[in-house]
């Protein structure tokens, strides 16, 4: 039904729901991915609002943009639209989850506490790197990180019939899978905080290795190109 590339963006958007639900319930009302959220916590904190973070979403944005910037220097050299970045990209999320579940289960998390603000940092940093190669890589419309874009496209087309039943429910598959896996965690976590990284970290690790056995190479950059067009 979807080329190799899309079934791995939308897994990968799947663990997204996954991330912020656990920074959300677990870490201190923090976003990991979607740092919008992040940027409204900190302007309510500044305001003095009880009970409002202020450190956490720091934390969040400056990892994420320090993530982000270690891919854009990696992705430089690529060709636009070659996914052989994103391999790379999910083996390093796949380190830094392994690492984030260890420190969790060997650990005493609690929010404001520095291994809360250290989970922050590691997860916050893998979302940063993954979501600039998978813009750079995949459709502007399916950001693994944030369904502003997709709920924008979907609701834009579906209406007048402009996109194609195929991108409509590539779109509305992204939405179900970020709740999907916000859903996830929230159950996973009645059971353990490092339960429920690791199990990220595996989610990714199938992923990536799918991606890799259905050969990474033009087929899937080529569909994006052509949809482009």
């Amino acid at each position: 039904m979807w080329e190799p590339l899309t079934r791995t963006l939308l897994v990968l958007t799947f663990v997204t729901g996954m991330l912020d639900a656990i920074g959300f319930l677990a870490l201190g009302h923090v976003f990991v991915a979607m740092q919008t959220g992040n940027v409204i916590f900190l302007g309510i904190g500044l305001g003095g609002a009880a009970g409002a973070p202020v450190l956490a979403p720091l934390v969040a944005l400056g990892a994420f943009l320090a993530g982000g910037c270690a891919a854009a220097l990696f992705v430089r050299p690529l060709v636009p639209g070659h996914p052989g970045g994103l391999i790379s990209a999910m083996a390093f999320e796949v380190a830094l989850l392994s690492l984030a579940a260890l420190l969790a289960a060997f650990g005493d998390v609690e929010p404001g506490a520095f291994l809360a603000y250290l989970l922050i940092a590691l997860l916050a940093v893998a979302m940063g790197l993954r979501n600039t190669i998978a813009r750079r890589i995949g459709d502007p419309s399916l950001a693994t990180t944030v369904l502003n874009l997709t709920v924008t496209a979907f609701a834009s087309h579906a209406p007048l019939a402009l996109a194609s039943p195929t991108e409509l429910e590539t779109r509305g598959a992204a939405v179900g899978a970020i709740l999907a896996g916000a859903l996830c965690s929230a159950l996973l976590l009645n059971a353990s905080l490092a339960l429920t990284i690791a199990a990220a970290a595996a989610v990714v690790a199938v992923a990536a290795f799918s991606f890799l056995r259905a050969g990474t190479a033009g087929t899937s950059a080529e569909a994006f190109s052509r949809r482009g067009s």
